[in-house]
Parts: C-alpha cells; sequence; structure tokens
C-alpha cells in the first residue's frame, strides 16, 4: 500500500474541486510514480473537494 504522505505529495498544489480524471492526471503531471497511480486509478468516480477526500476514499477502495 502506499503511505498517504506519498500520495498527499503528488498533489501539492491541486485546486479543488477535482474530478478523478484530474486527479489522476494531476499527480501523472507532477512525476507521480506508476504505484501513486495505480491507486488513484482505484478510486471511486466523482468530485473531490480536498486531499483529505482523496485520501480517504483512498482507504475505503483499498
Amino acid at each position: 500500500m502506499v503511505s498517504t504522505a506519498k500520495v498527499s505529495q503528488f498533489l501539492e498544489g491541486l485546486v479543488f474541486p477535482a474530478s478523478k480524471e484530474q486527479i489522476i492526471n494531476y499527480a501523472r503531471d507532477n512525476n507521480a510514480p506508476q504505484d501513486v497511480l495505480n491507486v488513484l486509478e482505484k478510486m471511486p468516480d466523482g468530485k473531490y473537494y480536498s486531499t483529505a477526500a482523496v485520501l480517504d476514499s483512498l482507504s475505503r477502495a483499498a
């Protein structure tokens, strides 16, 4: 499992609200490694309003 700190690192500066696709693209543009992108892909589709909401979603998807 990828740590929440590691995921957060690649979402720093992201403007919310953001869709799952926007979040993944932002992380990719910030050179997130494949393991981070893989966990982001597991999130449910929808809008996210904060980094905390993304991390909460990831913990539920794990």
